[in-house]
């Protein structure tokens, strides 16, 4: 198992390489730095054509650099498959940026090998209309 602080140099490096591909319209980094069944799996075009919906909603990761992510379940470490399984978000206001990351090991390194990213409300909006349902 990674430790707390290169779990968050996996996620962070991974959203980063993301947010990169959403401003530049270049998804052959966030291709390249994948497993390779991962590479094998997604085309550039085709990670463009997953992701497009980041980039619809004009979602901006940047602050992944910065904010410390919550991680909303315990790592999961599956070493029959050389897979880290990593689920939590990055805290934002209004919008909170979810993220769900699988990482392979190759030759010693952790590699990505999928990932889902997606806006939703903060934890404190998402709190405060559960505790007032007239808000809504």
């Amino acid at each position: 198992m990674p430790s707390a602080e290169k779990i968050v140099i996996l996620v962070r490096n991974s959203l980063i390489t993301l947010n990169g591909a959403l401003r530049t319209g270049n998804y052959t980094v966030l291709r390249d730095i994948g497993a390779p069944g991962f590479r094998e799996a997604n085309s550039a075009a085709r990670l463009s054509q997953i992701f497009s919906n980041l980039l619809t909603q004009e979602v901006d990761l940047s602050a992944v650099a910065v904010v410390a992510p919550q991680l909303t379940q315990q790592p999961v470490l599956d070493q029959e498959k050389g897979m880290l399984h990593l689920k939590g978000y990055f805290p934002g206001e209004p919008m909170q940026i979810n993220f769900e990351l699988l990482y392979q090991a190759v030759n010693g390194q952790w590699r990505l090998f999928g990932i889902s990213v997606q806006p939703g409300p903060s934890q404190d909006a998402a709190e405060a209309s559960r505790a007032n349902p007239d808000t809504r």
